[in-house]
Order: C-alpha cells, then structure tokens, then sequence
C-alpha cells in the first residue's frame, strides 16, 4: 500500500486536482489570490466598503477562511448580525461612507445587493426593473472613509485591499479617502462600462493621478494596484 501511495503523489501530485470556490460576484477574489499566491502563508488585512455580506458576492470571504481579517462597512441594517457570526475576527461596521458625516436616506431593495445611498440610481432601478423595487427609506449614520480608517484601522497595519462597491456612489468614496495616509496595494472599484471608455472614465483618471495602475478588469469591477 505505501508504495502505490507513494507512486500516485509522483506521478499524479494531488495539487494538480485542487480548485477553489470564489465568493465573488465575477471571480474577483480569485484574481486577488493570483496576486497573493506566491506569498506562502500570507495573513493580510482588506478593508470592504458596501460589504454587502459575509459569504455572498464577496470579495474578502476567500481571504477570511485562510486567516485574513479586516474591516466590513455596510450600511444596511439587517447586515450586521450575520457579519457578527460569521466574521468575528474582522471589524464589522453598520454605517456609511460620505464625503461629509452626518446622515442620508438609505434606499433598500428586496434584492440588497441593489441598496444604494444614491436617489438617482435607487429611482432608475426601481422604476426601469419590475423585478426590483424598493422596499423602505432608511435614515444611515455616514462619515468620510478617512475617519472610519483614523479611528478602526490597527496602529500599524497597512492595508492588502481596500474593495468598494456601493451602487453609483464609489467616486465620492474615492474622494473622502486620505490617499498620503492609506494607500492599499490593490483597490478594486465598481465599475459598469466598457473596456475602451475605461480611459477616460472619472475613476481611471482619479486613480491614476495617485500612483495607482489599472491590473484587471471584470464585467462589474476594475482592479487597480498601486505603484
């Protein structure tokens, strides 16, 4: 028995069968892992902004099962006790991100993934899509994402990560940001629009002024890494 053992991981190394299960809406956490994969035991730290929940269509739930851990931002209300379950090694926050704090209308879905701070786009969905309606205005504490990394980011941890996704208002989380002080490795940004037009497109420019390259694109993602 140990020699037909032996023969099978020479001539058939089980790592060739191995796969992983992504979370992602689009398989943007295995791109990620491409990234990370030749650092051996690597524990890093991301922080999701419109985190949406902790398993599905996320980015950092892969990273979490190997030891990662983090800081979750969502704003709808009835996220943060599954966060609280499921991610109790991560900071998990039921706010939201402005470019000033205070309050605004949070406007949920009978699909949450569609929750949006955004008027416009909470109204184009739900007057475009009979599938999709909204369900209930809600009033949500926001604050710059500056102040929520000053105040929950660990003394001394740098950030692997930062991914945000929160439905037509991604450009005003991009802005309330200190880039001299937080400046992830990799930043990945909703974006819906086509591949040509992505070089003109107000985020690509944002981002590029800041030292940060565009790495990867997924149908409703750009990936950036910074330089």
């Amino acid at each position: 028995m140990p020699g037909i053992k032996t023969f099978i991981l020479k001539h058939l190394p089980l790592h060739h069968f191995k796969s992983y299960r992504s979370y992602s809406q689009d398989g943007e956490d295995m791109i990620l892992k491409s990234f990370y994969e030749t650092r051996k035991h690597y524990k890093g730290f991301y922080v999701d902004v419109g985190a949406h929940h902790p398993v599905r269509y996320s980015n950092t739930n892969f990273f979490y099962n190997r030891g990662w851990k983090g800081i979750n931002i969502e704003p709808t209300p009835t996220a943060i006790t599954p966060f609280k379950i499921l991610r109790s090694r991560d900071i998990n926050l039921n706010i939201g991100v402005a470019s000033n704090p205070g309050n605004l209308t949070f406007y949920c879905f009978n699909e949450p993934a569609l929750n949006t701070f955004s008027e416009e786009v909470a109204l184009a969905v739900d007057k475009k899509d009979n599938k999709y309606k909204i369900t209930k205005r809600v009033n949500i504490e926001v604050l710059p994402l500056r102040d929520i990394l000053n105040t929950h980011l660990p003394v001394g941890v740098k950030i692997d990560f930062l991914t945000i996704d929160v439905e037509g208002l991604d450009f005003d989380v991009l802005k309330s940001n200190d880039w001299e002080k937080f400046s992830p490795e990799y930043l990945l940004v909703e974006g819906h629009i086509e591949f040509e037009e992505v070089f003109n497109y107000d985020i690509y420019l944002y981002l590029t002024e800041r030292n940060y390259k565009l790495v990867a694109k997924t149908l409703r993602t750009l990936i950036f890494k910074h330089n």
